[in-house]
C-alpha cells in the first residue's frame, strides 16, 4: 500500500483539530510532537551515515514519502534554490513555446519564491495564466516546503470582460414582422 505523505499529514491535522480542547488534546499533540522528534532524530542519524553516498541520497529523495520526511526534518540534500532552478529547467521548453522565459529571483524571508516572467505574450492573459500555472505546479512539486510563490510580470488572473449582445442585430427583422421604426412589414 503506497502512502500519500500529503494525505497522511492532512489526516493527522484533521484528527488533532477534531479533539476537544483540554488535557486529552494537549496529550495527543505532545505525543505527535515526540514521535515526530524521535523519527526525525533517527532519520538525521541515517542521513549522516550515508551522507558520503551522494547517489544513494539522490535515489532516496526520488521517493515521495522519503523526500517528504527529509523535507519535514530539514534534511533534504538539495537546497530549495537548486530544487526550484531544476523545476524551472524542466518547464523552460514549454515556456519558450508559450511565453518566453522566467527568472528566479530567490526565496524571501517568509519562504515565498519570487519569480519574474520574461517576454510573455503581450495582452494575452490566457497564455500567461497557462505559463504561470505550469511554473507554480512544477515548483510546488519540487519545493513543497515553500510558503508561497509570487510571479511578477504575469497578466492579471482576472479574465477580461467579454460583452455579448443578445438578440438579432439592430437592422435585422424577421420576414412578416412589422418594423417598429417604419411601421412597414419586412419581407
Amino acid at each position: 500500500m503506497a502512502t500519500n505523505p500529503q494525505g497522511v499529514g492532512d489526516q493527522i491535522e484533521h484528527l488533532l483539530e477534531s479533539l476537544r480542547p483540554g488535557k486529552d488534546k494537549e496529550i495527543a499533540e505532545e505525543l505527535v510532537r515526540l514521535l515526530v522528534q524521535m523519527y526525525g532524530e533517527g532519520l538525521t542519524r541515517i542521513a549522516g551515515m550515508i551522507s558520503d553516498e551522494k547517489d544513494l541520497m539522490a535515489r532516496l529523495v526520488k521517493d515521495d514519502l522519503v523526500e517528504s520526511l527529509f523535507l519535514l526534518h530539514d534534511l533534504h540534500p538539495v537546497d530549495v534554490d537548486t530544487r526550484i532552478q531544476q523545476a524551472l529547467d524542466g518547464v523552460r521548453p514549454f515556456l519558450g513555446s508559450h511565453a518566453g522565459g522566467v527568472e528566479f529571483l530567490g526565496v524571501d524571508d517568509e519562504g515565498i519564491a519570487q519569480l519574474r516572467l520574461e517576454g510573455s505574450c503581450e495582452g494575452c492573459p490566457s497564455s500567461t495564466l497557462t505559463v504561470k500555472t505550469a511554473i507554480e505546479t512544477a515548483i510546488r512539486q519540487a519545493a513543497p516546503d515553500l510558503n508561497g510563490i509570487e510571479v511578477a510580470g504575469a497578466v492579471s488572473d482576472e479574465p477580461g470582460l467579454l460583452q455579448v449582445r443578445m438578440g438579432p442585430p439592430p437592422d435585422w427583422h424577421a420576414p412578416g414582422v412589422v418594423c417598429p421604426a417604419t411601421k412597414a412589414e419586412v419581407s
